[in-house]
């Protein structure tokens, strides 16, 4: 079976944990303050801010995400029922707004490579294992409810402040050249939030 196509970004995706640990899917449910103002789709980068509450943290080269969104919950404030959705509509005012966040650390994250907003590339292995890369971050998609959000391939370094660490790539999902268009990161160790020294 051929492996589908990576035609556009999807944000980051859970897969595993790094060095074999278990992997149970667990998340944390984080609230988020009502009538806040950013939409949020799965597999936007989040982090807390000063009162508890999750926000996106729409950083590129530099950011100190908590986790990852993979969606919510919230009384629906017009049909008052509970809602449970992909996305978190920008300025929805309810008091039990709750998001479910992927926050482990050692998360591992499947991403698609892009050359510059949401233009799919192929990278060689040897460029990207073991550097740091930073995101783009690009509309997130209210059809489909995913974030749209990508790893820049050129943007492969030693710098100790890109997001994300990239550890592995997807080997199937290579290109006409033979160069992987996805590839396995976690948020970089000096920059997920609960590694940070320094408190909110």
């Amino acid at each position: 079976m051929t492996y589908p196509t990576i035609d556009g970004p999807y944000g980051l995706k859970p897969v595993n944990l790094i060095g074999g640990q278990v992997f149970s899917g667990s998340t944390r449910q984080i609230p988020i303050a009502s009538g806040y103002a950013t939409a949020l789709y799965t597999g936007d980068t989040v982090k807390l801010t000063t009162d508890g509450t999750l926000i996106k943290d729409a950083g590129t080269t530099a950011a100190t995400p908590v986790g990852v969104f993979l969606g919510c919950s919230y009384t629906d404030p017009n049909m008052k029922y509970k809602l449970f959705s992909q996305i978190y509509p920008a300025s929805t005012v309810a008091s039990d707004i709750v998001a479910v966040v992927a926050d482990d650390p050692d998360t591992l994250f499947k991403v698609a490579l892009v050359s510059g907003t949401t233009v799919i590339a192929g990278y060689a292995r040897t460029a990207l294992v073991g550097k740091n890369v930073s995101i783009v971050q690009n509309a997130g998609s209210a059809t489909a409810g995913v974030a749209r959000s990508a790893a820049l391939g050129s943007s492969a370094a030693t710098t100790a402040t890109l997001p994300l660490r990239v550890i592995d790539v997807v080997a199937e999902t290579v290109d006409a050249s033979g160069n992987p268009t996805e590839a396995i990161v976690k948020i970089n160790f000096g920059m997920h939030q609960y590694n940070l020294a320094l408190g909110i």
